[in-house]
């Protein structure tokens, strides 16, 4: 919360809380991730009686943790996750989430570089870069190995002006229609920075260039770039999930009422439009509620919409069927009997090294990792690979890792485990204004969740506590009760400058 000129978006007014009202209201969180934690904090902390149903045993989402036991061993646990999260500093509305167990964030440890190596050797790095946009863009591709002042000048300085001056939501009508690789190539950047810089950020949607919506990419450039000064350097958890956050902020929540199921699969929601839901489970619970918010993934909501055929309209729906779920995504995490070289950064994304997308050295900021290389003399060290092709695997990034360091080709795996998933949302062109929002044409039901569709500059993780916030505002203002502010990175280019510029290209060019 350093840079000045972020964005407050505040909530609609209304009551303190639920106290002033003839019935306490009663809600059912379907969806115990990110999304659903914030939907759940946002109604509970207001008084409304909160049930949250998830399908998993542990908290998070695909941000959460859990141990598991070592087979054939005596009482070995290891701690596991489904990887790497970062979590920047102008996550605002993730960090208000997370600040309800502690306001001082004692739980996130800065990761102070990141850099980021292609297939030719080249490094780029985040460290030490101006905070101030444009300061810090310019900085970061003038001190790039790939990007040189020639290229610079070279840039189509009318393609890229969307970039300079981006404005949400108007830059998805603008850019939505394109695909991200087509729309770097007619800004003319180099192949090869395009391969090390952009390709991180379409790659982070669990998408190749070419299936990623240029509007989300440019988005993801004003987040990061040219719409805010909380710097590029983000934090990580210092412990696993489900220790370090999930849990804490369960004990919270229970604290203001709320209840957790866990290993409950929803069913189906019925309503007859005006008397409520019932939420029906496949182990046969059965909760009443007056509102419902679907926190869920892309093949969730489809599945638990497609049973409910009360809910919503036949255009509301088909919006949700229409949704599509990203190429699967890899975790390999192994615990090894040697120690990685001591100079590895923490953290190292990669480019052109198939399937490898990044590398991270676990004992250098976890908690559980460092205690078991302390006691083994080891590392443990974890590849995600993004984007999966079907005849990858694997021994694929493991490859890439021996290559990448060397160390690690002599050591012997002592404990292994293998994730691949494929649940994450996919944003390809011309889909922005098909997508589901927040509200629903139901009164009592909103969606939360990473996939739907918010008109501010969010992304990722924050997309998904934002939506959860903003799910919980849609709801509390149903009942007349105040809502929660939210906070963003400014909802447009912030330099005045590169916005009349980008401004005066679109008048030339058309």
């Amino acid at each position: 919360m350093t840079d000045h000129r972020r964005h407050r978006h505040p909530a609609s007014p209304g009551l303190v809380d639920t106290t002033a009202l003839s019935a306490r209201p009663r809600a059912v969180v379907i969806g115990a991730g990110i999304a659903g934690l914030a939907a759940a904090a946002g109604l509970a902390e207001r008084g409304v009686a909160v049930e949250v149903v998830e399908k998993e045993g542990y908290l998070g989402g695909r941000v959460g943790g859990w141990t598991e036991h070592e087979p054939g061993t005596d009482g070995v646990e290891l701690a596991m996750n489904r990887g790497f999260h970062a979590f920047f500093r102008q996550y605002y509305n993730l960090r208000a989430l997370l600040r309800r167990v502690d306001p001082q964030l004692r739980m996130l440890t800065p990761v102070t570089d990141y850099p980021l190596i292609d297939g030719h050797g080249r490094r780029d790095s985040f460290r030490g870069l101006p905070r101030t946009p444009p300061l810090n863009a310019l900085a970061f591709a003038l001190r790039s190995p790939t990007f040189r002042l020639p290229d610079l000048l070279r840039i189509d300085a009318k393609a890229a002006a969307p970039l300079a001056a981006v404005s949400v939501p108007e830059i998805y009508h603008q850019l939505d229609h394109v695909d991200a690789e087509t729309f770097l190539k007619s800004i003319n950047f180099p192949e090869s920075a395009r391969h090390l810089a952009f390709e991180v950020f379409s790659r982070s949607f669990f998408a190749e260039p070419s299936q990623l919506s240029a509007g989300e990419l440019a988005t993801m450039f004003h987040i990061y770039f040219l719409g805010s000064s909380e710097g590029l350097i983000f934090d990580v958890a210092n412990a696993n999930f489900d220790a370090s956050l999930w849990n804490p902020l369960r004990d919270y929540l229970m604290n203001r009422g709320a209840r957790f199921h866990l290993g409950t699969p929803v069913q189906r929601i019925d309503s007859d439009g005006s008397a409520g839901f019932r939420v029906h489970t496949e182990t046969g619970d059965r909760f009443d509620a007056d509102a419902v918010v679907l926190a869920v993934d892309v093949a969730g909501l489809q599945r638990i919409v497609g049973e409910s055929p009360q809910l919503g309209t036949d255009l509301w729906r088909s919006q949700v069927q229409r949704l599509r779920t990203a190429p699967s995504f890899l975790v390999h995490r192994l615990w090894l009997d040697r120690p990685v070289d001591s100079t590895r950064a923490p953290f190292l994304g990669t480019a052109d090294h198939q399937p490898l997308d990044n590398i991270s050295v676990l004992e250098r900021y976890e908690r559980e990792a460092a205690a078991w290389a302390a006691r083994h003399g080891g590392s443990v060290v974890e590849l995600h690979s993004y984007a999966m092709d079907s005849n990858k695997s694997s021994d694929d990034g493991l490859a890439q890792l021996h290559k990448l360091y060397p160390e690690t080709a002599a050591a012997k795996v002592v404990h292994e485990r293998v994730l691949r998933r494929s649940d994450c949302p996919l944003f390809t062109p011309g889909t922005y204004t098909r997508r589901p929002t927040v509200g629903t044409p139901q009164r009592g039901l909103a969606l939360a969740g990473d996939g739907i569709r918010v008109d501010l500059p969010v992304a990722l993780m924050e997309r998904a506590a934002t939506t959860g916030w903003a799910a919980a505002n849609h709801l509390l203002a149903g009942w007349g009760i105040a809502g929660h502010d939210l906070y963003t990175v400014p909802v447009r280019g912030r330099s005045a400058l590169l916005r009349s510029l980008a401004t005066r290209q679109r008048r030339v060019r058309s």
